[in-house]
């Protein structure tokens, strides 16, 4: 029965045009060696989206999906299902009506699930339809950060009683627990970064989320040594070595999934600093319609992934999400008839059916030598991590002139400014123009939080500082966050780009060839539609996705 429902499913996809049918006979095949649901397998090898999965879930039985805008649920809803059932089962109790129990679930077809939960609660299941993002963000909100706050207390208490009761050779295994309550705080608070910074009393933390910093739990001076070594073993650091910065890895299990995470050390007055990233792949594997490109740009970017050869460069500074760009890309293009291969600094996200490479300097693995050893093994994409030096640009610029597809990355403030910077790496005017054939430039803004939305004004001052009076449409409503509990008083909720395409064509070659001046170059491509980044972001604000001064924040 359960591989008839998977076979249905599988076809379903098909007709809908989500997959291929090779697409589905390889996840068939995986499914034969592993065992796994047909639909995590194909979301795994990137061959479909958590939306289009549920969605497809959902209409093969009527479950309708849930809102979880503004949703509340009671306390004596949750307490009739326990948070360890609902993580393993992907679930959540919404509502209880008379003997009726509506649950929101990720497979609304799992009827030994459905039959466990009438058995676990006695109640009649009515089932809506959610993704497992969604449901895992609601067991977060409603189940989990309170009892991760209380369990860091507990464990701080136990901790602090022992060296108070000087029984410090007992301190390993709080002290471990404490570890990974700090981790996995980080992880459902969706922090990219853990920050763990010494100061002369205390040793505090520190969670960037949604590319802001806010205050995490501080420890105890005296507890300070003993964690920060636990960190150093988990990530296979020198624990005996605190003069030096160091780098290191480690990973960590959260709800049966792995997240990867880079650990970084760096000496400071009152101790070694800590800076832990999340490289949670969930969060990078988007799919094209979830990046933030507008309409036109998405159908651009699309035909230009679709290309046989050619550079496509992002550009951005650090953490303006060019790595979930490319990764999206390249799982978007990524089929059977294709070679994928990346050549990373280091490898970040493992990307299934894509062979991945990591730059080794000291073994004499630079970006220029690997991007000549991946030449030689046919591939028909190239992911070059970033343009760092004259050998790898011109090796770029090769391989894309014989017939590849380059993907790389440069750190420039928009996207004219490429073309500059790639003529002083010293690829000569005329091949980068018939070379490149796009420049996309990009920021992160944050999005409105949903469940506290409402109207307001923008600050007028700031309208009239940018000169903005005749680029908005005051006839609309404007919406900012008030504030509240899921997101944590901010007003904000997740992050989405921010975008400007340069696409090559005959004018701006003529320029590249005879004037690199960038605003020139920007003039022209303007005149042959390019939108700029903040024109970008203010469409964005009279959609009603984000504030103006967010915008403002961030294309400025």
């Amino acid at each position: 029965m359960s591989n008839q429902i998977h076979k249905r499913l599988g076809q379903r996809l098909i007709e809908q045009g989500a997959i291929t049918n090779a697409q589905l006979e390889l996840a068939l095949e995986e499914q034969k060696r592993t065992g796994d649901y047909l639909g995590e397998i194909l979301q795994r090898l990137g061959f479909v989206t958590e939306v289009q999965l549920t969605a497809c879930l959902a209409d093969r039985v009527g479950a309708a999906p849930i809102n979880f805008k503004n949703l509340s649920i009671p306390p004596e809803v949750l307490k009739l299902v326990p948070e360890t059932f609902a993580r393993q089962h992907k679930l959540i109790p919404i509502n209880l009506q008379e003997d009726v129990l509506t649950v929101a679930m990720v497979d609304a077809v799992d009827v030994v699930t459905i039959d466990k939960l009438w058995q676990l609660t006695n109640r009649t299941i009515e089932v809506r339809s959610a993704t497992q993002g969604e449901i895992f963000k609601a067991i977060d909100d409603f189940y989990a950060q309170k009892i991760i706050d209380d369990d860091i207390e507990k464990s701080l208490a136990e901790v602090e009683k022992m060296v108070r009761e000087k029984e410090e050779e007992s301190l390993a295994a709080p002290v471990i627990r404490l570890v990974e309550q700090l981790l996995y705080k980080g992880i459902k608070m969706g922090a990219t970064d853990i920050h763990i910074e010494p100061e002369e009393q205390v040793l505090r933390t520190r969670f960037r989320v949604d590319g802001v910093m806010q205050q995490g739990p501080s420890f105890p001076k005296k507890l300070q040594s003993a964690i920060i070594t636990r960190i150093k073993i988990l990530s296979d650091l020198n624990v005996s070595e605190n003069r030096i910065p160091q780098d290191g890895k480690t990973r960590f299990a959260v709800d049966k999934q792995r997240v990867d995470m880079r650990v970084s050390t760096l000496p400071s007055i009152f101790g070694e600093a800590v800076v832990i990233r999340i490289l949670d792949k969930s969060k990078v594997l988007v799919g094209l319609e979830n990046l933030g490109f507008s309409d036109s740009n998405r159908k651009i970017f699309e035909d230009l992934i679709k290309r046989p050869d050619g550079i496509i460069l992002v550009t951005g500074p650090t953490g303006s999400g060019k790595t979930t760009t490319l990764y999206t890309a390249l799982s978007s293009i990524n089929s059977l008839e294709k070679t994928v291969i990346t050549l990373e600094d280091p490898v970040e996200y493992e990307l299934s059916t894509i062979r991945q490479s990591q730059i080794n300097v000291r073994a004499g693995m630079t970006f220029a030598a690997g991007l000549r050893a991946i030449l030689r093994q046919d591939p028909d994409v190239i992911l070059v991590g970033e343009m760092r030096d004259t050998e790898t640009a011109e090796m770029a610029v090769r391989a894309a002139l014989t017939g590849h597809l380059v993907f790389s990355t440069l750190h420039t403030n928009d996207a004219p400014r490429a073309i500059p910077r790639m003529v002083d790496m010293g690829i000569t005017p005329l091949l980068l123009s018939t070379s490149v054939i796009a420049i996309i430039a990009q920021r992160l803004i944050r999005l409105i939080c949903e469940d506290c939305k409402e109207e307001y004004q923008p600050n007028p001052d700031l309208v009239r500082k940018y000169k903005l009076g005749d680029k908005l449409d005051f006839d609309k409503p404007f919406y900012h966050g008030r504030g509240c509990q899921r997101c944590k008083t901010s007003g904000f909720k997740g992050r989405r780009g921010i975008y400007e395409v340069l696409l090559m064509n005959a004018d701006i070659s003529r320029l590249i060839v005879n004037d690199l001046d960038p605003e020139k170059i920007k003039q022209v491509a303007l005149a042959s539609g390019m939108q700029t980044m903040l024109e970008d972001g203010l469409d964005k604000v009279q959609q009603g996705v984000t504030t103006l001064e967010e915008v403002l924040r961030v294309a400025f």
